[in-house]
């Protein structure tokens, strides 16, 4: 059974920064892609940052770009987050999720796996 399980979230004041963790068990090989979407209140999820099942090579969203940089440590399972120059705007719940097939996708239907969640707040 594939688990990601989310860590890191808090509260922080905007320009401040947090370091996402996501710990992912249960895939049988390490060609899964890997990545963060977050869903603000009353807002639809969206797409943060993805790594690609495929190649590798990294997705991110528009307001993440020159703010956060995803990585992944294959041999400990670890996928991390690293947000900086956090604006009130990025609060939100942020989910780690996992796909087999998502190949850099930043579309919430292309990931099968996901994680309970670890929230954001960034107060001004």
């Amino acid at each position: 059974e594939v688990q990601l399980v989310e860590s890191g979230g808090g509260l922080v004041q905007a320009g401040g920064s947090l370091r996402l963790s996501c710990a992912a068990s249960g895939f049988t090989s390490d060609d899964y892609a890997i990545g963060w979407f977050r869903q603000a209140p009353g807002k639809a999820r969206e797409g943060v940052s993805v790594i690609s099942s495929s190649d590798g090579s990294v997705n991110d969203a528009r307001f993440a770009k020159g703010r956060f940089t995803i990585s992944r440590d294959s041999a400990t399972n670890m996928a991390y987050l690293q947000m900086n120059d956090l604006k009130p705007e990025d609060t939100a719940v942020y989910y780690c999720v996992g796909s087999w097939s998502a190949a850099g996708s930043l579309r919430a239907g292309s990931y099968e796996y996901w994680g309970q969640g670890t929230q954001v707040i960034v107060s001004s």
